[in-house]
């Protein structure tokens, strides 16, 4: 029997707490599997970067790339993080130093009418003893942020067909790499079951021991760097695969070093250094922020993003603000510690009856998401917190809506400005149902609120 080791990872988040565990552990089962007879092979799964770390702002996402080419990846898939996290250039460089394949086989350039220039459809490894192994990416469709940044997405479905029958007949089975999530995942092990496995990603679920559906085995682990996967395969003389099963190991249990805090707050250290590098504006007083009530650092913001989208009205929420904007110089560190979230900013247009319904929407939820949790969606705050609005009011007794001091009009179309995650989160839905919504990419809140700042409060010759 040919033993062969499939490492795991995925949704790193730019999550480095346990990264130095992570990888003694990796490279470690990579030597044991060689020293014992198996073949080790490793893989990820995509959402290794995440822009709140200060070392991907800075490298935008290089970084994340270089720490990844430490673990000798036979191969890796993107998330969305990569994906919609970064310009279109800058994806395009992303992986131009990595070690390691990017399999992607949806992720398509409109201007050339093929894949994306970093990726590749498929990846065939033909292990020691003879076995091909077919290797497929798929990532999660998000057309309506893919499309604004000059990608065309599709769905897995309906590249799977093709992708299956190009390459099944050249290998002996087919592992699936996978940021679909786990509901895609157990419809595609059912829909198409030729796949022999699916490691999965994207829904930050955890499968101990695996999970079968039909002939398809899934397995995952988890997120942040939590845990590792492992999934111990056995083929036959005729490279037939015999067994699969799959395992977790916990990072919390494996062995601290010395000098594992000090590396990791080297990167904080070093992403901080870069960021702080950049001065974008001189600020005459704080601009202070509090999500308990409206404050200095919202109202400022509002002015930005309504300047930005060109837009009649704004709003935004006060939980998105995480800290202080200091008087003087404001550096590109200072504006990612206040927010760090990989937003867009969106233009909606409305007509009035549907602004109407919005601003009921909101008057009827304000209280209930002023302490909210909020948690995915591209929200790194802690709570909602205080709807606030520029440029139009709301009379919830009355029932009547004013945009800028006049009573808004049926018929006529309206302009809000406001960010990304209102069309995501189930609060509001007449943003994505009525709105038509576009996304102004490739910038995120805080470069557009940046670029307000430099404008109306500009550096001093001394700065």
């Amino acid at each position: 029997m040919e033993r062969i080791i499939l490492l795991h990872t995925n949704d790193f988040h730019s999550h480095l707490e346990n990264w130095p565990r992570l990888r003694r552990y990796v490279l470690a089962q990579q030597a044991e599997a060689r020293a014992t007879g198996s073949q080790p092979l490793t893989f990820d799964l995509g959402d290794a970067m995440d822009r709140v770390h200060p070392l991907t702002e800075a490298t935008n996402g290089q970084f994340n790339v270089e720490l990844l080419n430490q673990l000798h990846y036979d191969g890796v898939t993107i998330g969305n993080n990569e994906g919609i996290g970064n310009a279109k250039d800058q994806l395009l460089k992303l992986y131009q130093q990595a070690n390691f394949p990017v399999i992607l086989g949806n992720l398509y350039d409109p201007d050339t009418k093929q894949l994306a220039s970093f990726a590749q459809p498929w990846l065939i490894i033909t292990t020691e003893q003879g076995t091909r192994i077919g290797i497929l990416g798929l990532t999660a469709a998000f057309p309506a942020t893919y499309q604004p940044l000059g990608w065309q997405i599709k769905r897995a479905t309906d590249v799977l067909p093709a992708l299956m029958d190009q390459l099944s007949p050249q290998v002996d089975f087919v592992v699936l790499l996978s940021h679909l999530g786990l509901p895609v995942d157990r419809f595609l092990a059912q829909k198409f079951p030729e796949i022999a496995i699916i490691i999965g990603s994207h829904t930050h679920h955890l499968l101990p021991t695996g999970e079968r559906q039909g002939t398809t085995l899934l397995a995952a682990a988890g997120k942040f760097g939590q845990y590792i996967g492992k999934i111990s395969l056995t083929i036959d003389s005729q490279h037939h695969l015999q067994t699969a099963t799959a395992t977790v190991q916990a990072t919390a249990e494996l062995p601290v070093l010395a000098n594992d805090a000090a590396e990791i707050a080297g990167y904080q250290q070093r992403g901080v250094a870069l960021l702080s590098q950049q001065h974008l504006a001189q600020l005459p007083q704080a601009l202070t922020s509090d999500p308990h009530a409206p404050n200095a650092a919202i109202k400022v913001c509002l002015a930005a993003i309504q300047q930005a989208a060109q837009a009649d009205c704004a709003i935004l929420n006060s939980g998105l603000f995480l800290s202080d904007l200091p008087q003087g110089v404001v550096t590109a560190n200072d504006l990612h510690q206040q927010l760090p979230h990989p937003m867009h900013v969106i233009a909606v247009k409305l007509t009035g009856a549907d602004l109407w319904r919005l601003a009921m929407e909101i008057e009827k939820n304000r209280h209930f998401v002023q302490h909210f949790p909020l948690k995915g969606m591209s929200f790194r705050g802690k709570i909602y917190g205080e709807l606030v609005l520029r440029d139009w009011r709301i009379d919830p007794v009355n029932r009547q809506v004013w945009v800028q001091q006049q009573l808004i009009q049926p018929e006529q179309t309206y302009t809000l400005a406001t960010v990304d995650n209102f069309m995501f989160i189930p609060f509001f839905p007449t943003v994505a149902i009525k709105g038509q919504v576009e996304f102004l990419m490739p910038d995120f809140l805080r470069n557009i609120f940046g670029h307000y700042l430099q404008q109306h409060y500009p550096l001093s010759k001394e700065s």
